[in-house]
């Protein structure tokens, strides 16, 4: 098997690779790969914003394992992850992982701990809706169906009744992501076996079917203690996949992209600090930026007030990938956009919020437009818990600069529009 081991968003690497693994490569979309014109045989090789590892089948060749590792910390890519999942049950699940410098490793590590915890007092049972044939009346009849179906004939009954059992959505979910986590390369062999061994005991629930949506489960009291586990199992099996990508490479492997990654942390985060402010807020509202509505745009985070008026909005960007203001600022095509939510909605100022590294905190104040762009950095490299202070920060200034504009004589609250979030 060929190994090829890249970074997240680093230097391009030149690999001697069989021309038939270079196009698979190149085909995955998970790295950019081509040919390097001054050394015959090799592949100029470059990762993007996805980490994870997969293996790729080289139509043939033997396989190959891509590994790509993300410039943070893979404790505080995880905590970022479980945030965005759930604020409340973010850390679960998640101690120990520091000994982790690879993603799939430490995914699987924390969903079998998250998974023994769940199970530690039994598999949690519950009901749920059945319908089957069957010889005897159970529940009730499904009159339609059985007309349907059987054309009058007595038997079988077409019925539906709620199974009291193991088979639940849960439960479901649960053994899926233990299932697929077998099938991954890079699972340490004690984390196998005992995802095996907790497989087992969830074997009355029934397995999903491939291409299947993943089922509903809804949070309540009883099934409190399967959260965090279930999260991570949402995690895993979104994240995780059996493809075939163009050019006909099988890809199977856990993959993740840091882009998606930090706009949903940015936007739970703001949204759980803002909350203290008043108001609500909507994340990833669409919205048209003409009247006619044939221009779609979906922020990533908007603010109301009490009243039903925007008072900010927030756009998360993780890393620009190109187009790079010559100042070392954020790209012009991300200050556009800005421009034209707040035009939308009416608002004088708009927020850019962008990973630490890049461009300092900052303002545009564009031209006849009277709208000012503000430009804030969020350091990720720093423990969860300063982390989430500065979002409060950054929440505190959004709620202050907010207040400013409505005392003043640019407020918005005259003339901006109330726009419905639906």
């Amino acid at each position: 098997m060929t190994l090829v081991e890249l970074t997240e968003h680093g230097p391009a690497a030149t690999l001697r690779l069989p021309d038939a693994a270079g196009r698979a490569l190149a085909a995955s979309g998970l790295v950019t790969a081509a040919p390097d014109p001054h050394v015959p045989g090799a592949w100029r090789l470059r990762a993007g914003s996805r980490v994870g590892a997969v293996r790729l089948a080289v139509p043939g060749g033997e396989s190959l394992e891509l590994r790509i590792a993300p410039k943070l910390p893979v404790a505080r890519l995880f905590f970022l992850l479980g945030y965005a999942r759930d604020p409340k049950t973010h850390g679960a699940g998640t101690v120990g992982l520091a000994a982790h410098d690879e993603v799939l490793p430490a995914l699987a590590h924390a969903y079998e701990r998250a998974l023994e915890r769940a199970l530690r007092q039994g598999v949690l049972q519950g009901y749920r809706r059945t319908e089957e044939s069957a010889p005897v009346l159970r529940g009730r009849l499904r009159e339609a169906e059985q007309l349907r179906r059987h054309l009058g004939r007595a038997l079988p009954l077409e019925v539906a009744y709620d199974a009291y059992g193991t088979d639940t959505a849960e439960n479901r979910l649960l053994r899926a992501a233990a299932e697929r986590l077998l099938r991954l390369p890079r699972v340490p062999r004690a984390v196998r076996q005992r995802l095996r061994h907790h497989g087992a005991r969830l074997g009355g629930a029934a397995r999903l079917a491939p291409g299947a949506p993943l089922p509903r489960w809804r949070p309540s009291r009883l099934n409190a203690r399967y959260w965090p586990a279930l999260r991570l199992a949402e995690t895993v099996l979104r994240g995780s996949s059996v493809e075939l990508a163009p050019g006909g490479v099988a890809v199977e492997g856990f993959v993740c992209d840091m882009n998606a990654v930090f706009e949903d942390f940015v936007c739970v985060a703001l949204r759980e600090a803002l909350a203290a402010y008043g108001g609500r807020t909507v994340l990833q509202q669409q919205m048209w930026l003409d009247e006619d509505g044939a221009v779609r745009m979906r922020p990533d985070l908007v603010w109301y007030g009490a009243d039903g008026r925007p008072r900010a909005v927030v756009d998360a960007k993780y890393k620009a990938a190109s187009g790079q203001a010559p100042d070392g600022g954020l790209p012009h095509a991300d200050l556009y956009q800005m421009l034209a939510y707040c035009t939308a909605l009416g608002l004088p100022r708009g927020h850019l919020v962008h990973a630490g590294g890049g461009a300092p905190r900052g303002a545009h104040r564009v031209r006849g437009a009277g709208v000012v762009l503000h430009r804030h950095a969020l350091d990720l490299d720093q423990p969860p818990e300063r982390l989430l202070a500065a979002v409060r920060e950054l929440a505190a200034r959004l709620a202050q600069d907010a207040a400013a504009v409505a005392q003043g004589t640019g407020s918005p609250g005259a003339s901006a529009p109330s726009v419905s979030p639906w």
